[in-house]
């Protein structure tokens, strides 16, 4: 089976071609992103693999098609950037990750929460110049703080389980309740509730047309003022304009991103040398009080082989049988 990378990274190859030795695939890396500009670039495979910021939408779809691709395998858990009914329709099956070491991301969390709140990137600078004073460094204990999970699967669970060892109290939000959230003593409440009562909000659940801006300016004004936002999960989750407007007034105090929602013209690319065009990004990084990461959660020895084998393995299940176990559509 020949396939094509799209979006690939160094970091890709090395841990695909390492996994491919089990499985004996034809893989090409291209660096290009997939859309519907690109997609000729898939001429003689059978199948590609995209990642999150690809534009997989109904004219990407069709030209696929035209080139003969039967199969798209998406190397990550979410598949928003994916047409599905269209997919359907041309009879491309799409296939996913849908859990690869939620430690990964969880622990990022959990690093992005401890960073912000002590100021270690701060204090690191600091630290550097030979400057040890501490004005502007208090932050806060962790312990017996609430924090509110919005998302409660493997992420969100795995997230919830490591606050509940810094002694904080956990509430749950999720349409689909679960029991293991339950076991570890998380509690569930609405979501209004979890806005009003958390100090911290972390946010763990994939990107829909429903939830799309589900932090927006009326459910920003529901929280604790000072409140600790925090999103690993899909940038289109927070209404961007909203969070600076909250920025400046101090509703949020302290903001937390290691997803953007026009992250695809920016992450996973060095633009060190160029000026950034987003001015809502520029923005955001001006504020001391917020933090941003290039959507590195996933980001681990541990979770990058996972991914290359998942996703290999539903190829091969896909080849073999004609369906997956991992097929979303």
């Amino acid at each position: 089976m020949n396939v094509k990378f799209f979006s690939a990274q160094a970091y890709d190859k090395t841990f695909f071609d390492k996994a491919n030795q089990h499985f004996g695939f034809e893989l090409e890396y291209l660096e290009a992103p997939l859309n519907v500009q690109t997609a000729r670039l898939a001429a003689g495979a059978e199948a590609v693999c995209a990642f999150v910021n690809d534009q997989l939408d109904s004219a990407c779809l069709h030209a696929l098609h035209r080139h003969g691709v039967k199969w798209i395998a998406l190397r990550c858990a979410g598949f928003n950037q994916v047409d599905l009914d269209s997919a359907k329709a041309l009879g491309i099956k799409v296939v996913r990750v849908p859990g690869y070491s939620p430690e990964a991301v969880a622990e990022h969390t959990l690093a992005l929460i401890l960073t912000l709140n002590r100021h270690t990137h701060r204090a690191y600078n600091r630290v550097r110049e030979s400057n040890f004073q501490l004005n502007g460094l208090l932050g806060f204990n962790l312990h017996q703080k609430t924090v509110g999970v919005i998302g409660t699967g493997q992420i969100g669970l795995a997230t919830a389980r490591i606050l509940k060892g810094f002694g904080c109290q956990v509430l749950g939000y999720d349409p689909y309740p679960s029991d293991a959230f339950l076991a570890i003593g998380g509690t569930y409440v609405r979501l209004d509730e979890l806005y009003s009562r958390a100090d911290i909000i972390s946010l763990h659940c994939p990107l829909t047309p429903e939830n799309h801006h589900l932090i927006n300016g009326p459910a920003i004004a529901d929280m604790k003022r000072g409140v600790m936002l925090v999103n690993t999960s899909r940038g289109g989750l927070v209404d961007t304009r909203a969070a600076i407007l909250a920025l400046k007034s101090g509703q949020i105090g302290y903001l937390a991103l290691d997803v953007y929602e026009q992250e695809s013209e920016f992450f996973f690319r060095d633009l060190s040398d160029e000026i950034l065009t987003d001015d809502d990004l520029s923005r955001l990084m001006t504020f001391p009080n917020v933090l941003i990461t290039g959507h590195q959660g996933f980001f681990t020895e541990e979770a990058l082989t996972q991914i290359a084998e998942i996703t290999l393995s539903n190829l091969r299940e896909l080849n073999t049988t004609g369906a997956c176990c991992h097929q979303v559509a």
